[in-house]
């Protein structure tokens, strides 16, 4: 009796066992040629690469070729030629294994990444959340408890705009905070507010279409635009916000228009009432619609809160975009916008066609959070750090001589002096010296650009970012 008759006999004969499926990784096999040749080629190259370890199963004769389209035959010379060249063992009432000691083939290195490496954060880089113990905590809670007796809706496709009991919850917290008029119904959470534009765009406008876009604007909302193939008109922004006078005389018949009223990104400055109005007005004339972006809206340090463009608006003309990811933390990924009524079904269709709807789980143990009152307490210790940094880092900037004021609002602020000309080697001295802020210039559109440096001022300890900055004056005199 040939050594394969006997393994295929000792597999029969020997008790079930279960192997890992790994037949799917054996690729499709030449048609031309000879099968046992083929497919024995096949085995050894999965053994010799690493793929196939040794001391794995190899499946009965008859149930691979069954898999394959083979005859049992080409099956048995295939285990064969293996077995012959000390590729595989026969173990007698157990079946066919990769031998314990075989020749290895290092996989080839893969090709070198073109792309720069992801550096680590530096004091004074933007969009950084500060961790908070207590927050991590009671959310760890939560989401145990949601856990523990999972609801039946997490088992099945949920609603695209998110669960309602978040949405309830977001759209109570904005009635109050920010004077909102909503209700939960008009609320599509997302997956923070870039993917909430990117919904916008595509449920609200097509390639071509004029837009206004502040000048100088948010990056990342230049790119979901462009993108997306809009017509960017800048508009520019003086201290009263962006001027919807100018917006009118480039592009009157302009589809839509992103701003950031509350606080501007980046220059910082709030859109007067007057602009607001105007603003408004235009929308309704020309039916164009208002994406107003209220990204750090939490972080107020002095006077009273400012009301939300949307919450002015009585055309139902603004779509408002909020997020956890400057409240809590970036690596939450909720971010939700406020839809109007007319546009609200082309919103659901596009993001039903996208990713379905949004992790059940989380929104649920979110809305805790915010129903029991986490939130709010949440975000007075987050204000307290976030002003002591701001505080730090005003002392140090004003000590080097650049007469920067303590911002109302938000989690950055911007550094000019009249003698910078270009922020180019501003940025690679903050570089040198461990700091992380931005430039300015690239974040004009169409006028001409201004140097200067986007600071922002959370996430890292105010001593460590006033040492920074203290670095970085010294290295350029100031």
């Amino acid at each position: 009796m040939r050594r394969s008759d006997e393994t295929n006999l000792s597999e029969a004969a020997a008790p079930e066992v279960h192997a890992a499926d790994w037949s799917a990784l054996i690729p499709v096999l030449p048609k031309a040629g000879p099968r046992p040749v083929a497919l024995y080629a096949e085995l050894r190259r999965l053994i010799e690469g690493g793929v196939l370890r040794p001391g794995t199963k190899l499946p009965p004769t008859r149930e691979l070729a069954a898999r394959l389209g083979l005859s049992r035959g080409a099956a048995v010379a295939a285990f064969e030629l293996l077995l012959a060249e000390g590729f595989a063992e026969a173990r007698v009432g157990a079946g066919t294994f990769v031998a314990a000691a075989v020749p290895q083939i290092a996989p080839a290195a893969p090709p070198p990444d073109p792309r720069p490496a992801v550096a680590p954060p530096l004091p004074g880089a933007l969009g950084r959340a500060a961790p908070d113990a207590r927050t991590f905590q009671i959310l760890r809670g939560l989401i145990t408890r949601h856990l523990a007796v999972p609801a039946r809706h997490h088992f099945g496709y949920g609603d695209p705009r998110g669960s309602r009991a978040l949405r309830e919850e977001v759209a109570a917290y904005l009635r109050t905070a920010r004077g909102v008029r909503c209700h939960g119904d008009q609320v599509v959470l997302t997956s923070g507010s870039q993917q909430a534009l990117d919904l916008i765009i595509r449920a609200a406008l097509k390639p071509g279409d004029p837009v206004w876009i502040e000048d100088p604007c948010y990056p990342m909302a230049r790119a979901a635009f462009e993108g997306a193939g809009m017509r960017l008109i800048g508009v520019p922004v003086d201290g009263e916000g962006l001027d919807p006078a100018a917006g009118e005389a480039r592009a009157p018949h302009a589809r839509a228009v992103y701003v950031t009223p509350s606080h501007q990104f980046p220059l910082g400055v709030t859109l007067t009432m007057a602009r607001r109005l105007a603003l408004i007005d235009w929308a309704r004339r020309a039916g164009g619609w208002i994406i107003e972006d209220d990204y750090d809206s939490e972080y107020r340090y002095a006077g009273p809160p400012l009301t939300a463009l949307q919450g002015i608006d009585g055309a139902g003309r603004v779509i408002y975009v909020g997020t956890f990811s400057k409240a809590l933390f970036p690596g939450l990924r909720v971010g939700y916008a406020v839809v109007p009524e007319a546009l609200l079904d082309a919103m659901i269709a596009v993001r039903n066609r996208s990713d379905r709807f949004p992790p059940s789980l989380l929104e649920d143990a979110l809305a805790d959070f915010l129903r029991e009152g986490h939130f709010s307490a949440h975000l007075r210790r987050a204000r307290r750090r976030a002003r002591d940094a701001r505080d730090a880092l005003v002392d140090v900037l004003n000590e080097g001589g650049l007469s920067v004021a303590a911002p109302d609002q938000g989690l950055h602020l911007v550094a000019r002096r009249p003698d910078w000309t270009q922020d180019a080697p501003l940025l690679a001295a903050a570089r040198a010296e461990g700091f992380g802020p931005r430039a300015l210039s690239p974040l004009h559109v169409d006028r001409p650009p201004e140097a200067g440096l986007v600071i922002g001022f959370s996430g890292f300890p105010p001593e460590e970012l006033a040492s920074a900055a203290r670095r970085w004056l010294a290295r350029i005199g100031g």
